[in-house]
């Protein structure tokens, strides 16, 4: 059983079940109701008027880096910029609702997957106060009646532990088990910070990151990586090509993440971009900067 300190708190983080893990039917029921939960394709052309993709990134952004100081689970994140996408595919938003619809959705997002969420009042902290506990609370409700009150989406991370238990090579070393989903869940953060991924099921996500972190540690770990991808390609339904096209998606956008801005005007859009690492845009009290430049961009 693993402990998780948070704010002075122990936090055990259960077991994992054998029989969830072992049962098939667990798998196909993701892989039958994923679709349910992907937003609208398309939706800066079809549905927004004012938002563009690089808002949408620099708030991702944001969001996963107040995600990361707080420690929450890996979940959230993914969990709550699924929220964000669904939410963007309904509604027209202005840019200077962006923040709080974004901020919104981590707060909903951190009820259901935090043992101990995160406050209204932290999150107006992380915001600069540039929103209020009032105006928190309101967009709460619309964001739940928005999206149905239906809360409990589908996201990569759900199929990790499904797909890693059945990889051959992967499931019987805890150590290097443990280590594939941790740079997993690294890939999985970076597409959930990218639009063109937001589209794209699940499944395909979370298998495309566990072939790409089974790659990088191949020769370390002594990995048959040709035939761990025909068995996320069997498991998942999807074809190898579908599968190694994703892969190299994510390999280059996390890349790009990595790469220091050259101009001010980049280091607006991809500040925070890699969850490893600090930028110098951070407040003195050590909170992520908060993104509330959106508001005053002209397209």
């Amino acid at each position: 059983m693993e402990l998780l300190c948070q704010e002075g708190y122990c936090i055990k983080r259960a077991f994992e079940d054998p029989v969830l893990l072992n049962d098939s039917r667990v798998l196909d029921m993701l892989l039958d109701t994923e679709c349910k939960y992907l937003p609208s394709p398309n939706y800066f052309k079809c549905v927004q008027s004012e938002v563009k993709p690089f808002m949408r990134k620099i708030v991702a952004n944001w969001m996963l880096e107040v995600c990361e100081e707080q420690r929450c689970e890996e979940e959230v994140f993914p969990l709550a910029m699924n929220y964000l996408d669904r939410i963007l595919s309904v509604v027209d938003v202005k840019k200077s609702q962006l923040q709080l619809i974004g901020a919104t959705c981590m707060f909903v997002s951190s009820k259901l997957k935090e043992t101990l969420p995160l406050t209204g009042d932290k999150i107006v902290i992380y915001t600069d106060y540039s929103i209020t506990l009032e105006q928190l609370m309101d967009m709460e409700l619309l964001v739940l009646a928005r999206l149905g009150y239906d809360l409990s989406a589908i996201t990569p991370h759900d199929y990790l532990e499904q797909l890693l238990s059945r990889l051959p090579g992967c499931s019987q070393n805890k150590e290097v088990k443990a280590t594939i989903s941790r740079h997993a869940q690294t890939f999985i953060q970076i597409c959930a910070t990218e639009y063109t991924f937001s589209v794209v099921p699940p499944s395909i996500i979370a298998s495309a990151a566990l072939s790409a972190a089974v790659t990088g540690l191949a020769e370390t770990a002594c990995l048959n990586t040709d035939l761990i991808k025909h068995n996320l390609c069997l498991l998942s339904g999807i074809d190898l090509e579908v599968l190694i096209n994703c892969q190299q998606q994510m390999e280059l956008a996390l890349s790009s993440s990595m790469t220091p801005p050259t101009s001010s005007s980049s280091s607006q859009q991809d500040a925070h971009a890699h969850p490893s690492h600090k930028q110098d845009s951070d407040d003195i009290d050590g909170h992520p900067h908060t993104p509330t430049d959106v508001r005053d961009i002209h397209c």
